[in-house]
């Protein structure tokens, strides 16, 4: 292949091992080498190119210009038969936080699961599985969100000595090995909400099948974190 394209590879590459290992950006915008945004009417394929659409779906969300894309009737028609999302998001139950709105994208484009705190269990794990391994689908994204009372209540069941009603006690066992001891108050509860989205990045980054995807370039598993203030959507490192 011509040399010429090589400078343009290698970026591609670079921006490619920079979203897996989550150092992409939401909302600022990735490497000034990434490739542009998939053009109208063009899906994502790769993962930067979903990164890059999600940003840009955020951005009009936020300045209140959103599209409320493939909501027509040729594509509900489409849909019937087959479907091609481009991004899988694991986010929390939060009603405050739909996916689909804070990243302005319509039916088809975005295969999402909630569970309150994106706790992992078996049905999160499969469903997320069916989505990269079934679909192909390039990105994963674990999306937590500022003043989650999911990571609240733990935090202060934690202090407290508290034990939580039921089921929820299952959550809160989750995401207590998240909670950030090294801060107090509102501080750590904050603080919590980030360590608890790296934590469930990790954990999925070290299931077989998707590490797989991940080392073959097929997939990257990113966090990032929705400001209920800001409406912006940016990346936790």
């Amino acid at each position: 292949m011509n040399s010429d394209h090589e400078p343009h590879r290698t970026a591609r590459r670079s921006v490619l091992r920079a979203a897996v290992t989550g150092t992409a950006v939401l909302g600022t915008g990735l490497a000034v080498a990434a490739p542009a945004a998939a053009a109208p009417g063009k899906r994502p394929t790769t993962a930067e190119e979903a990164l890059r659409e999600l940003a840009a779906g955020n951005r009009r969300w936020r300045t209140y210009r959103e599209r409320h894309p493939d909501e027509t009737y040729a594509v509900r028609q489409a849909l019937t038969t087959e479907q091609h999302p481009f991004a899988l998001v694991l986010s929390c139950i939060d009603s405050r936080v739909a996916p689909e709105l804070v990243f302005d994208q319509g039916l088809g484009d975005l295969m999402v699961v909630r569970s309150a705190g994106q706790v992992l269990d078996e049905a999160v794990l499969g469903s997320l599985a069916y989505g990269v391994l079934e679909l192909g689908i390039p990105l994963l994204m674990v999306l937590g969100h500022q003043s989650c009372g999911a990571v609240k209540a733990t935090v202060q069941a934690d202090e407290s000595g508290e034990q939580l009603p039921a089921h929820i006690q299952y959550l809160a066992d989750q995401i207590s090995p998240a909670i950030d001891r090294t801060k107090s108050g509102d501080a750590r509860i904050d603080s919590t909400i980030d360590a608890n989205i790296r934590l469930i990045r990790s954990r999925l980054a070290a299931e077989p099948d998707l590490a797989a995807k991940v080392d073959s370039g097929s997939l990257a598993i990113v966090g990032a974190r929705y400001e209920l203030t800001t409406q912006r959507v940016h990346q936790v490192s």
